[in-house]
């Protein structure tokens, strides 16, 4: 009897062990929280990383000289509003890293068809220019990107690691 018991516990542990491992948080091998969504609120100036509805990371951001508004055209230096897909990661930017961000989208490209106009594209979620990190705890509180939405590189590193390609992304006013 004193056998069975022992084995009963030994077999409920190892039900509690795996069932703990399977509703941990994803990680990736750095040990950074795995996001399944990205929000932008461009008037808090923040990127919330975004696990399972709850926000698991949030990360001062700065766009361009327009941020008001929706892009529209290309040199607008303005970001986009809506629902798009963080689509590919490039590690040779001349930004400290850069994610794509899926603009312009079909909606995107008839506006501009109708407007006469070029729609832009390459907005990215970057770092900073290559060579000038020291500078983005200054550079941080100014807009200076064409439209893109800029971290400082440490911050970057966290969403590099958190975002895999094919994330959705939402960017609101």
């Amino acid at each position: 009897m004193r056998f069975v018991n022992c084995f009963s516990i030994k077999t409920l542990s190892k039900f509690v062990i795996i069932a703990l491992f399977f509703t941990l948080p994803a990680q990736n091998s750095s040990g950074v929280q795995k996001a399944d969504a990205v929000l932008v609120i461009k008037s808090e100036k923040r990127l919330y990383l975004i696990n399972q509805g709850e926000r698991i990371a949030s990360f001062r951001v700065t766009f361009g000289d327009k941020p008001k508004g929706h892009k529209q055209k290309r040199g607008d230096e303005r970001t986009p509003e809506g629902h798009y897909v963080l689509d590919y990661k490039n590690p040779n930017s001349k930004f400290h890293k850069s994610i794509h961000i899926s603009y312009p989208n079909a909606r995107d490209r008839e506006v501009a068809r109708l407007l006469g106009v070029d729609p832009g594209g390459d907005i990215m979620i970057h770092g900073q220019t290559n060579g000038w990190g020291w500078a983005s705890p200054i550079v941080q509180f100014f807009p200076w990107t064409d439209g893109c939405i800029a971290l400082t590189n440490t911050n970057m590193d966290h969403v590099w690691e958190a975002v895999d390609p094919g994330t959705p992304i939402e960017i609101r006013p």
